[in-house]
């Protein structure tokens, strides 16, 4: 399948629905606070998405349950909201999608609860930097793998290795859309593959591991962990591409 090259005015319907994104990550950080439910943040979620007009979109998607994934602690991606209050130390995974128009947005961003230790800061600061590194790196005509090999190193560098069988993608009409795009490294060859042009727009994220990129999915079929069963991290931007360079879309 092609990637699809959007039009200005297609981005610009894009980076509305992405804001809305960014608008309910940044309400759901400053709530982030011992005591609060993960029902609560989700329902949050969901009323912020609403009353801006839009649609959560992961609501139904693939037959995911809620508005937002909660992600906790060891739980990595795709984390099923539940009633446990957050307490002190815990870390939390945001990832939502917003449709607005036709148009998607997704993002995500993984948060400490009140004091949690210097190993988890690192975590979390793993999973933002390598994505904000990637973003910067971005140049019209690298390829995609190249991107990964990127993340790769960036993740590596700083001492924890990327989730595998995860990745980002394009986005637009649908909430996920070719490319898929590792945050590591497939095959040998970075200079294989699609080369990143002018008007694709697509989503990076980092999904971070302590020591093994093994995924394990568990029981209610959606938490995804690592096999060491260590804490991990988070981070997504959806991305445009404008006059050679990464726009990110995805900020409030």
């Amino acid at each position: 399948m092609a990637i699809a090259l959007r039009k200005l005015q297609e981005i610009e319907k894009l980076r509305v629905a992405n804001k809305i994104v960014g608008g309910a990550l940044e309400l759901l950080k400053q709530n982030t606070k011992v005591g609060i439910s993960l029902r609560e943040l989700d329902a949050m979620a969901e009323d912020y998405i609403l009353s801006h007009g839009a649609k959560p979109s992961f609501k139904g998607l693939y037959g995911f349950p809620n508005a937002l994934c909660t992600s906790l602690n060891q739980v990595i991606i795709h984390g099923i909201p539940t009633d446990y209050k957050l307490q002190d130390g815990d870390i939390i995974g945001y990832d939502i999608g917003t449709e607005l128009d036709g148009w998607f947005g997704d993002g995500a961003i993984t948060a400490a609860v009140g004091k949690v230790s210097d190993k988890d800061e690192c975590l979390i600061a793993c999973a933002k930097d390598s994505l904000y590194e990637a973003i910067a790196s971005i140049k019209e005509g690298m390829r995609f793998k190249e991107l990964s090999a990127i993340l790769e190193k960036s993740i590596r560098s700083r001492g924890f290795v990327p989730l595998h069988s995860f990745c980002g993608h394009g986005i637009g009409r649908k909430p996920h859309e070719e490319p898929e795009i590792p945050n590591y490294l497939e095959g040998k060859d970075a200079k294989a593959g699609p080369k990143i042009k002018n008007g694709m727009v697509f989503c990076l994220e980092p999904m971070i591991c302590q020591k093994d990129s093994k995924p394990l999915i568990l029981e209610n079929k959606w938490d995804v962990v690592s096999a060491d069963g260590l804490r991990g991290s988070h981070y997504e931007h959806t991305v445009a591409i404008v006059n050679g360079k990464a726009e990110i879309l995805s900020l409030a």
